[in-house]
């Protein structure tokens, strides 16, 4: 019997390995751009094309390679970084595999141009499908340049399954940012299709978070910053009212290596609780600095999950942390009732000497003059005051004779008035000011004979429809009645009604009398641009999609000014995965996401008018027995039914 087992060459070896490293092009830049850091690069480029599809280049200013390591790095289990077995648990680099380049090269069309600084001339290398086309002495720039085209070229099955360009796009745009926001202090650049979108100088960690998602991050971001003997924390946390619908803006870095921990994750929303809406996820920039032997980076292949010695105690203080910051910077509502913000100095006031005020005093200065001359009460007072009053005369006199005991008055003769009494004359007497009884009315509490509630009070004879806890529509038939989820409705009424604007390539607009001017960062941008015909047809008009900075100066009837923002982000949030390339898909889509954002919130009181428009609006569509995402929108009781409830 012959054997069954064989080795597998190593070519094939290598599309398999491929299989598990490279999984789409951002993959690909992931390794290209960690070697290039590892490379001791201070300035790297990444061009793109078709996605990656086409075309990834990396070119960095690094230490370069001479013209063995520039052939020796495409072999499997060749790396630079780790010699021993113990190294992977002291790692202080990234692109560590060793079979990344080899697994590349198997898969795609690979050119390297390497020199080092002090040499003279580089090394040029082209290997097609591990295959090694040719290897030359060339004069290149210093450092490394690797150009990897046709991904995929010998694989086409691994290839049709890529998606759509923009959302291969949106894989690379996230490598790209991660690995950006990890190294602050070098220069990154990057370019898609010819068009650059990101142009990322050396700066500050704040600074770089700006340069990535937009100016306006800068007021949304709230420093972080803890040492302990544990771990070292700083970055920053988002405000909670900039909290978004989508997880996207939420980075953890260890030792400037980018991490995917749902343990952590938890840890940063417990600190947001209380703060933050339904639905809604904070935003964050974290980075923590742990002795490399006390994390095991080795338990993912991507090197994205990382386990920790004691998370237990990383979670204490990674929440505790953040719970300080978000209340030194008077982001959530701290009880301090040693302080009075009424005492804090000004900030333009802080650190300047204090100035004692000059009192000038008027020593001729007589308060009793006017009242020489009459006219005013004042005057009255001091004519009818006998200044040679004494109250305690009586008093004197009783208690020398002996009469005065026990603390009673002496007697019950009056003091000397001194004709104070006529101030008063004039004025009725206290039992025409005192009010009767009778002209006092009490609150009572008003008794109703109804069964129901305030909400109910609109009911009366002759109405068509009513309203029920404010979420359901019961309308009478002639077989017994229906019931309507109102929001429901409303998105099957919505969605057919964008259909229709999209079918008849024109929408009604308002002109807007100031223009409304959103950011969003690069990526989202570049969807928008995508999806700007779409949304004119909605009735959506703009003056301006730059970089980072969208200006609209339209918009459609049936959507509201404060309401563009979030229908945007819906928007966004929805195709932010995937983008159809079919117009009828997108368009589908997009009226569904439209529908769900501006549909009727379970809880919205209608007026008879209203509910009445929503019953003829519905039952005036294709198919009101549905909403868009395939949900029924209203039942009906007959009367038999009710019947047997009585029965």
């Amino acid at each position: 019997m012959s054997s069954v087992i064989r080795l597998l060459p190593d070519h094939v070896a290598n599309q398999i390995a491929a299989g598990e490293v490279v999984q789409r092009p951002a993959s690909v830049v992931k390794e290209l751009l960690e070697n290039a850091v590892d490379a001791g690069a201070t300035s790297i480029k990444l061009v793109v094309k078709d996605a990656g599809k086409t075309l990834i280049q990396v070119t960095d200013n690094g230490k370069g390679m001479n013209e063995i390591d520039a052939r020796m790095c495409f072999e499997r289990h060749a790396t630079s970084k780790i010699a021993l077995a113990e190294d992977l648990f002291q790692l202080q680099t990234k692109g560590f595999r060793g079979e990344a380049l080899a697994s590349i090269a198997a898969i795609a069309h690979v050119e390297l141009k390497s020199k080092e600084h002090e040499a003279e001339l580089g090394t040029h290398v082209i290997i097609e499908g591990s295959k090694v086309v040719s290897q030359e002495v060339a004069v290149v720039p210093n450092g490394t340049s690797f150009s990897v085209k046709n991904l995929f070229f010998n694989i086409p099955a691994r290839r049709n399954f890529l998606k759509s360009d923009q959302v291969e796009l949106r894989h690379v745009v996230d490598e790209f940012e991660r690995v950006a926001l990890a190294h602050h202090n070098i220069q990154f650049t990057f370019i898609h299709n010819g068009s650059e979108l990101f142009n990322l100088p050396a700066s500050n960690i704040r600074q770089r978070i700006v340069n990535v998602f937009g100016g306006k991050t800068n007021e949304k971001l709230v420093p972080v910053q803890e040492s302990t003997e544990i771990v070292e924390i700083h970055g920053f946390v988002a405000k909670p009212e900039f909290a978004k619908k989508s997880r996207g803006e939420q980075f953890f870095f260890v030792n400037d290596r980018f991490i995917k921990s749902s343990y952590l994750h938890h840890a940063v929303t417990a600190a947001f609780e209380g703060l933050l809406k339904d639905g809604t996820h904070p935003s964050y920039f974290l980075y923590l600095n742990l002795p490399p032997n006390s994390i095991d980076i080795n338990i993912h292949p991507t090197k994205t999950e990382i386990k920790f010695d004691d998370e237990q105690a990383l979670y204490a203080i990674l929440r505790a942390t953040i719970k300080h910051s978000l209340g030194q910077f008077n982001v959530s509502p701290v009880l301090d009732f040693q302080k009075d913000n009424e005492l804090d100095v000004p900030y333009s006031y802080e650190g300047t000497k204090s100035t004692e005020p000059t009192v000038e005093v008027d020593a001729f200065y007589n308060p009793f003059e006017s009242m020489k001359s009459g006219g005013n009460l004042a005057n009255q007072i001091g004519s009818h005051l006998d200044r040679s009053f004494n109250p305690f005369e009586n008093v004197a006199s009783k208690t020398s004779s002996g009469s005065f005991s026990g603390g009673s008055y002496p007697d019950k003769k009056q003091p000397k008035s001194g004709g104070w009494e006529t101030l008063y004359e004039g004025i009725s007497d206290a039992k025409d000011i005192i009010l009767s009884s009778a002209d006092h009315q009490l609150d009572e509490e008003e008794v109703t004979g109804s069964l129901f509630d305030d909400e109910a009070s609109h009911l009366h004879t002759g109405q068509k429809t009513y309203q029920i806890h404010k979420k359901y529509i019961i309308s009478p038939i002639k077989s017994g009645m229906i019931i309507i989820d109102q929001r429901r409705a409303h998105q099957r009424i919505l969605y057919e009604h964008y259909q229709h604007s999209f079918s008849v390539k024109q929408n009604a607009s308002q002109q807007l009398l100031f223009p409304l001017s959103l950011y969003y960062p690069v990526y989202e941008m570049e969807l928008l641009r995508e999806l700007e015909q779409e949304l004119i047809q909605m009735g959506f008009l703009f003056d301006e999609i730059s970089k980072e900075k969208l200006v609209i100066s339209g918009i459609p009837v049936s959507i509201s000014e404060s309401s563009v923002s979030i229908v945007l982000e819906d928007l966004l949030n929805e195709l932010q995965d995937n983008v159809p390339n079919e117009k009828e898909v997108l368009h589908d889509r997009i009226a569904k996401s439209l529908a769900q954002s501006l549909a009727l919130k379970s809880g919205t009181y209608l007026s008879e008018k209203e509910q009445e428009n929503i019953v003829n609006s519905l039952f005036g569509c294709e198919d009101p027995q549905t909403s868009p995402f395939g949900k029924t929108t209203f039942i009906t009781m007959k009367v038999e039914d009710i019947d047997k409830k009585f029965m």
